[in-house]
């Protein structure tokens, strides 16, 4: 329950005085992978994760996504729904991607759902190296089971 261990950090209090958890150098990890990330189009580890080559544990699958948990929950609860059809990043969607970005939504929302996140919860997406994306096949984050703090970046 590496995700229940967070350290307070005392730098993320907000002028509210409410109190953000944050993993301990997990920002400047990200940003990093991120960067190095930016022009490798080889096959990501989601793709491997649809062919089954790699464990995740799925919390939910039809013939358009799947949603399973984050290997690094950045909260309580983190899973990740990621479309079968592998679109490197939101920026680069079209019209004819309208039906698939909804159901990932609704898919997300009946996935946090069935997690338990009734008080509410963050969906995030990561595009490109300026936006922390470090695996280019679109994937929407969903975090919740802790209050959130604001801003985000």
């Amino acid at each position: 329950m590496a995700a229940l261990a967070r350290d307070l950090c005392p730098r993320s209090v907000s002028p509210r005085g409410q109190r953000c958890y944050t993993a301990p150098d997990t920002q400047d990890g990200e940003v990093a992978k991120a960067q190095r990330a930016a022009g490798d189009h080889a096959p990501t580890i989601f793709s491997k994760i649809l062919a089954r080559t790699v464990p995740a544990t799925v919390l939910y699958e039809d013939e358009k996504c799947m949603a399973f948990r984050d290997v690094a929950p950045q909260a309580p609860v983190h899973f990740l729904v990621i479309p079968k059809q592998p679109i490197p990043r939101v920026s680069r969607v079209g019209p004819e991607d309208t039906e698939l970005l909804g159901h990932l939504l609704v898919v997300a929302s009946r996935t946090a759902r069935a997690e338990g996140l009734h008080d509410g919860y963050r969906v995030v997406i990561n595009d490109g190296k300026h936006g922390a994306q470090s695996v280019y096949h679109l994937h929407l984050h969903v975090l919740g089971g802790r209050q959130m703090g604001w801003p985000p970046g």
